[in-house]
């Protein structure tokens, strides 16, 4: 049986970095479920579509060609390579719009579970050890104080603090409230706070569980 590691958490938590890094490491398939959702949003906004349509936004999921190749270092579209393309401001911003529709979910969450059903995978998002691989192997809370996540996203966007602290306060509420798969700590997920901590620590630290719940750990040195 494939082994699926989900690492879950708010925006700005570190995941995409840990979650990619964990993969290199370990021989594993890295799923972007963001990058997934960002290529939807992509796709609606090139056909001048609202991106908070449920109905359009549904088609659009169930019939957009994802495919992430080189351990999600390059996201496909219908065939086209669109990893810059899906990391622009605005697409973004109509992500996180795309990602509260329960079809778009549904639609992305079955791609998801595909590509999981065939390689070992590691996998962060919103709600990936809860709805997607409710019995994933392993399971992370990726986490960071407020102040920490700002900071980051900051540094990412190469933004303005106050607007960035805004957008991830919206992006959080969205996120806890919306009514299709909440983020929400698993009760068997392992809390990760990454306040502090260099890359290297985070990854050290999850590392040590996957070792310590997968086969004890003999593959994985």
């Amino acid at each position: 049986m494939a082994i699926v590691i989900a690492i879950d958490g708010p925006a700005a938590a570190g995941k995409s970095t840990i979650a990619r890094r964990l993969a290199a490491r370990l021989g594993f398939t890295y799923i972007d479920s963001g990058a997934m959702y960002r290529a939807v949003a992509l796709w609606a906004l090139r056909e001048k579509l609202d991106p908070s349509d449920p109905h359009r936004m549904e088609q659009l999921a169930l019939a957009a060609r994802i495919t992430l190749e080189d351990n999600g270092a390059h996201v496909l579209l219908n065939g086209e390579d669109v990893t810059e393309a899906i990391r622009a401001p605005e697409v973004s911003r109509a992500a996180s719009l795309v990602a509260t529709i329960p079809g778009v979910r549904r639609a992305l969450v079955e791609k998801q579970r595909t590509i999981g059903s065939q390689n070992n995978v590691v996998m962060e998002g919103r709600d990936i050890g809860s709805v997607v691989f409710p019995n994933a192997n392993v399971k992370v809370f990726l986490d960071a104080n407020p102040e920490e996540r700002v900071r980051r996203r900051a540094a990412e966007v190469n933004g303005n603090q106050e607007s960035v602290s805004k957008q991830l306060r919206e992006r959080d509420e969205r996120d806890r409230t919306r009514a299709e798969a909440p983020l929400t700590q698993q009760p068997d997920a392992l809390y990760v706070d990454s306040t502090g901590l260099s890359i290297d620590a985070v990854e050290e630290a999850i590392l040590r569980l996957v070792r310590a719940r997968i086969s004890n750990g003999k593959e994985f040195r």
